[in-house]
């Protein structure tokens, strides 16, 4: 559960949110370190050598949900991630995409992985990541995650003061 959970998604919050990365610190070392609340332990973000991890949106509970009303659930949360990719483009250009493919092999293998595929991996943010920049000299990228049926959809934002590239599968 992040501290989305229960709100209406709005792209111009998200948006306002992935601005406010931006332009906010991110560690140049250290060890990765997930946030919480304090009274909840709901995931509010996650920081490491050179970037920063929070959750835009969180989807209702899905557990119990099938068949037409989680396709439902799914094409909404898709939905979001579109309108959000699409105001973005309009920002700053075309995005990339980054899989996630070669980290996800890796970590089931428990080969090493950089810092910002591990906080994904770990967070189970697996989904592949449609990435900015440089965007005032950082890079943003959002991805679209669930780690099962039944949990919620949860929609991220990164910003990394370094390149978000793809890894090769000999990296």
């Amino acid at each position: 559960m992040t501290v989305r959970t229960g709100e209406t998604f709005e792209a111009g919050r998200a948006v306002s949110g992935i601005e406010a990365l931006l332009a906010g610190p991110v560690p140049a070392t250290g060890p990765t370190a997930g946030e919480g609340e304090p009274d909840t332990g709901e995931w509010s973000a996650t920081a490491g050598e050179g970037f920063r991890i929070v959750p835009l949106w969180e989807s209702g509970d899905l557990v119990g949900v099938y068949e037409r009303e989680w396709e439902e659930a799914e094409e909404a949360a898709a939905g979001h991630l579109a309108e959000l990719v699409g105001e973005l483009d309009r920002r700053w250009g075309a995005h990339r995409a980054v899989g996630m493919r070669v980290p996800i092999f890796r970590d089931l293998a428990g080969e090493p992985l950089p810092p910002l595929y591990r906080a994904l991996c770990d967070a189970d943010c697996l989904g592949d990541l449609r990435v900015w920049g440089p965007v005032d000299g950082r890079w943003a990228a959002v991805s679209l995650n669930q780690c099962d049926g039944d949990a919620p959809m949860i929609l991220v934002a990164v910003v990394a003061d370094r390149p978000i590239v793809e890894l090769d599968d000999g990296e």
